[in-house]
């Protein structure tokens, strides 16, 4: 066996482990980065980059599509060439995947083990097998996640896939049934339905990807079944694979929502987008004599990454990125990945590292973001004495909006009683990845409503509805030294 000795071992080389590996080298050169699986991040390969290039192709048809209104005549029938969309998002993600591939391989190859980690002793990890023994003096944990789905999926045998099956598809299926209306599944399963594919979603307790504000839920699901079959909180009786003369496929039992039938349906696959779990679970962990939650992830500060000892007392690990299971987005991954590093590297002083306000985008159409604190987080510290108030606005008459024909869904801002500042955002709209922008900067800067109104608005523009959505909360803001007294004494947090 050979034996490595380092002071920082990074297991995994994806968004969060990159960021790690380069904190760390400015403390110390004695580290090395494993990775069991191929090199390239999630992002690139099965998430962000390929979803959106399918999204990209699945808009264009959209657009074609929908060019009546405006006064033009397309001749005939808009066609969607399946062979031709899987042929540029797999060319396209290739790319992606060289340039991270090459980032990687830029990176000393002393400083870098291929193999599967799992935990030997506190201070050890066994590489593959038993190829390689690497002692360390510190480590992070920087494993990434996978899909997760309950077992009940597994009756559709080989027709059931995960996200990243369908960026291997040599060409579009002709049906799809979607579990799981998250990020995932709302993003893959509309831009399939506007591919031609034929689409039915499925979910459980009536989620509707990020969104916690009930009235914006709402909106959000009379509009996509507007446009494809949705069903957030639907009940599926059987799920069985079969074999007829159209081929393999899966057949779905469910009562369909509205008129209360009982269905029989076949499709050609079951994707399962039912969320994600932490890569925790096969590294041995208990070797560590870590506190762990309820999900077997260890316990940690979400400020310097460090875990903790079972006595409560920190320890000698780090767990950045998706394999924390705190906020699975590439920018916090690799924010993680810079904060853990630079501890590791500097241990045992652990410092704070900063964390930028909470931004999360769905690229559905309309598009959902979410900025700041969530409605939960919001009513836990604020509800009990009403420290908080409401703006919104709805973009069906929204001029910009009504101008390009995308005038649907809202847009809801949250604000804080006493000192008028912007608490979080919730948005189901058009081009809601740049609204978000501007409210996560806002709410970084800790400004105050305002302030925000302050700032210039061009017209005519889609942000003069974020304007409208500010000037309907600071009219329902109570402002002023005895609201925040009182508010205090509700004790909202910190």
């Amino acid at each position: 066996m050979n034996e490595r000795q380092v002071e920082v071992a990074i297991i995994g080389a994806g968004s969060a482990g990159l960021g790690a590996y380069r904190a760390a080298k400015a403390h110390t050169d004695s580290v090395v980065m494993i990775e069991g699986g191929p090199y390239g991040t999630t992002c690139a390969r099965v998430g962000c980059m390929p979803s959106k290039l399918l999204i990209s192709a699945a808009e264009a048809a959209h657009h074609a599509r929908d060019a009546g209104p405006f006064g033009i005549e397309i001749q005939g029938e808009v066609k969607v060439n399946g062979r031709a969309v899987m042929e540029r998002i797999k060319r396209e993600r290739d790319r992606f995947v060289g340039f991270v591939i090459e980032s990687i391989e830029g990176i000393p190859s002393h400083d870098r083990l291929r193999g599967n980690a799992r935990f030997e002793t506190a201070n050890s990890l066994i590489i593959g097998d038993n190829e390689t023994r690497v002692t360390f003096e510190r480590v992070i944990i920087a494993t990434g996640s996978r899909p997760s789905y309950p077992g009940f999926f597994d009756n559709a045998g080989d027709r059931l896939i995960i996200n990243d099956n369908v960026f291997e598809w040599n060409d579009l299926p002709e049906s799809v049934a979607v579990f799981g209306p998250g990020v995932i599944g709302l993003e893959l399963g509309q831009a399939l339905s506007r591919l031609g594919v034929r689409i039915r979603m499925f979910g459980v307790g009536g989620a509707i990807g990020p969104l916690r504000d009930e009235t914006i839920r709402a909106n959000a699901d009379r509009v996509f079944n507007e446009e494809f079959y949705l069903d957030p909180d639907a009940k599926v009786e059987k799920i069985e694979r079969v074999e007829d003369d159209n081929g393999a496929g899966v057949e779905i039992t469910f009562i369909e929502r509205g008129s209360e039938a009982r269905l029989t349906e076949r499709f050609d696959y079951l994707l399962a987008a039912t969320g994600r779990r932490p890569n925790v679970d096969s590294l041995n962990i208990d070797a560590l004599n870590l506190k762990l939650d309820e999900r077997g992830v260890p316990v940690f500060n979400r400020h310097t990454l460090q875990t903790r000892l079972a006595d409560d007392q920190p320890s000698n690990v780090f767990i950045a990125g998706d394999a924390n299971n705190d906020l699975p987005l590439l920018h916090e991954a690799s924010d993680e990945g810079r904060i853990a590093g630079d501890n590791a590297g500097r241990f045992p002083e652990v410092r704070a590292g900063h964390r930028k306000s909470t931004i999360a985008v769905v690229f559905s159409d309309p598009q959902m973001a979410t900025i700041g604190l969530s409605t939960a987080e919001i009513e836990q510290r604020y509800g009990a004495c009403d420290c908080y108030a409401t703006g919104e606005v709805d973009f069906t008459g929204q001029g910009r909006s009504r101008v390009m024909r995308m005038n649907k869904g809202m847009l809801r801002v949250y604000g804080e009683q006493g000192t008028g500042l912007l608490l979080g955002a919730e948005i189901f709209g058009p081009r809601a990845e740049h609204l978000a922008h501007l409210l996560a900067w806002a709410h970084q800067q800790r400004m105050t409503i305002e302030q925000m109104l302050e700032m210039p608005f061009y017209h005519p523009v889609i942000e003069e509805g974020l304007r409208t959505a500010l000037r309907d909360l600071n009219a329902n803001l109570q402002l002023g030294p005895a609201i925040v007294e009182r508010c205090m004494e509700c004790g909202p947090g910190d």
